[in-house]
């Protein structure tokens, strides 16, 4: 066909509204706390999605009051409460926390979709600027006699107290770079931080020294990313159960098991730290303490990792039937 043959392309005619545009795909929302940490990991959740997504930042009570400890303000579930209600109630389709912020029995309705690969679990001694490494005689040998420690954590307290009685304690909450502050500030002599944390912030040198799991027990949960969403939404579960990873999920489900176990308040120093061999092996530890670091009971199990919600329970029982019956009260 010529082209003076080809149909001449329509006219528009006045008052006819133009054709729409095909809308973008709508994003989806990413409810998360707002502290740099949390945005950061909920970036990485993003990536690793690959879809049309945001950042939803919402505010939470464990965020809002930072000049009590969480035990005093109702629990660890502070740092997740507006989020949980958020998601239940459609204002984001999932949400991201740190796994180990998270209550062992989520609120109905909502179930872990996803744990992302674990980071780096062991803990980052960080100190003051004005408190210069020293070698002593001691554990913790960066810390001098005596030395003022920043903290809210329990769990790091009771060992603390445990290998040096000598130390003092004081409230130290807020975010990372809160913490940072508050130590360049002089108000301690140092802080334990996750090295998980420091690594995703870009931080990691500002650790004066790490210290193994075999020194100081590790947050059931620590280092790792945790996803949540509705139940009823199968759609959005079977696009994050792609981010599932399955050795992270078989050490947490381990971990929260022994936490489940031993049903201790937000008072109560409780670490574990799960690790699977190539052969199928998880080996977990546990410990529960005294927060003043007068009693301190250690323990460990082996077995198969299909296992690992079994050994949990089975070593948090252990651990809870040896220890003072006042330390779950």
């Amino acid at each position: 066909m010529s082209a003076a043959l080809l149909p001449a392309a329509p006219r528009a005619v006045a008052g006819t509204p133009p054709r729409p545009h095909l809308s973008p795909r709508p994003a989806l929302r990413a409810g998360t706390r707002a502290s740099p940490l949390a945005l950061r990991q909920t970036r990485l959740v993003l990536e690793a999605l690959g879809e049309p997504a945001e950042a939803v930042p919402l505010g939470t009570s464990g965020d809002a009051e930072q000049q009590r400890r969480l035990a005093e303000l109702g629990g660890k579930g502070l740092f997740a409460k507006e989020i949980h209600e958020a998601l239940l109630d459609g204002r984001v389709d999932f949400a991201v926390h740190s796994l180990k912020d998270l209550e062992t029995e989520l609120p109905p309705g909502l179930v872990l979709a996803a744990l992302l690969p674990r980071e780096d679990v062991r803990e980052a001694l960080v100190l003051a600027p004005s408190c210069p490494p020293e070698e002593r005689a001691v554990p913790l040998p960066q810390l001098p006699l005596g030395a003022r420690i920043g903290t809210a954590s329990a769990r790091r307290m009771a060992q603390l107290r445990h290998l040096r009685p000598d130390l003092r304690f004081g409230l130290l909450r807020g975010n990372v770079q809160t913490r940072l502050a508050r130590l360049e500030g002089g108000d301690f002599a140092a802080s334990l931080l996750a090295l998980a944390g420091l690594k995703r912030l870009g931080l990691a040198g500002r650790a004066a020294r790490v210290l193994e799991p075999e020194e100081l027990l590790p947050a059931a949960g620590q280092g790792v990313i945790a996803i949540t969403a509705r139940a009823t939404d199968r759609r959005m579960r079977a696009r994050l159960a792609a981010l599932d990873h399955a050795p992270t999920r078989l050490a947490a489900t381990a971990e929260r098991a022994l936490l489940a176990a031993l049903d201790g308040s937000c008072r109560t120093p409780v670490g574990a730290h799960a690790v699977l061999s190539p052969g199928g092996l998880l080996t977990l530890t546990g410990l529960v303490a005294r927060e003043d670091g007068t009693f301190l009971l250690r323990r460990r199990i082996r077995g198969a990792s299909a296992d690992a919600a079994r050994l949990g329970a089975a070593l948090g029982g252990s651990l809870r039937a040896d220890s003072p019956a006042d330390l779950f009260a």
